[in-house]
C-alpha cells in the first residue's frame, strides 16, 4: 500500500506539473501578443519611466531623480526608459552601490557599470553595510541608488504619475 502511494502521488505530482506547464506556457504566448501589439514611442517609455518611479523612486521633493533598487532587469529597464525619455547630461548621473562589507566592492561597480553605462568615475563610494553575522548572500549584487540632478525633470515625473493617477481615481 505504501509503494502504490508513492507511485500515485510521483503520477499527480506529474500530472499537475504538466498541466502547471501547459498553462505557463499559454499565458507566455499571450503576453507575446499583448507586447508584440503594444506602441513603444517616446510617450509611452515617457510614462512606463515615471510609473517605475512611482514605485521605486525617492518620493521627497527634491532636485533630483532618486531611483533604488536590487534587480537588474528593473534598473536597466527604469535607466533605458529615462534616457530615451528626457534629453539628458550624462554627467549629472551619479551611482551609489549599497553592498555588505564582505562584498567584493570593485566587482559589484563594474556589474552595475555594464548594466546602467554609467562610468565608474561617476559612481560615488559604497555604502557598506554591517554584517550582522547571520547570513551571508553569495552573489548578491547589492542595490544601486541611480541619481540624476536636474529638478525640472525630477517635476516632470512626479506631475505626470501625480496628475495620470488623480485622473485615473
Amino acid at each position: 500500500l505504501k509503494n502504490r502511494e508513492k507511485i500515485g502521488l510521483a503520477k499527480a505530482n506529474e500530472s499537475l506539473s504538466q498541466k502547471k506547464e501547459f498553462i505557463i506556457n499559454k499565458v507566455e504566448l499571450k503576453v507575446k501578443e499583448f507586447l508584440h501589439q503594444t506602441k513603444f514611442d517616446q510617450t509611452t517609455a515617457k510614462l512606463l519611466c515615471s510609473f517605475l518611479y512611482w514605485a521605486e523612486g525617492a518620493k521627497i521633493h527634491s532636485n533630483k531623480i532618486s531611483f533604488v533598487n536590487s534587480d537588474p532587469i528593473m534598473i536597466g529597464t527604469f535607466i533605458k526608459l529615462f534616457r530615451s525619455s528626457f534629453k539628458l547630461d550624462e554627467k549629472k548621473f551619479r551611482a551609489l552601490v549599497h553592498v555588505h562589507e564582505y562584498h567584493n566592492e570593485v566587482k559589484i561597480k563594474n556589474y552595475w557599470f555594464k548594466i546602467t553605462n554609467i562610468p565608474l568615475s561617476q559612481f560615488s563610494k559604497s555604502y557598506l553595510k554591517p554584517h550582522t553575522k547571520k547570513t551571508i548572500r553569495e552573489g548578491y549584487k547589492g542595490c544601486l541608488q541611480l541619481n540624476y540632478y536636474d529638478w525640472q525633470i525630477a517635476l516632470e515625473i512626479r506631475l505626470i504619475y501625480n496628475m495620470l493617477g488623480q485622473s485615473i481615481i
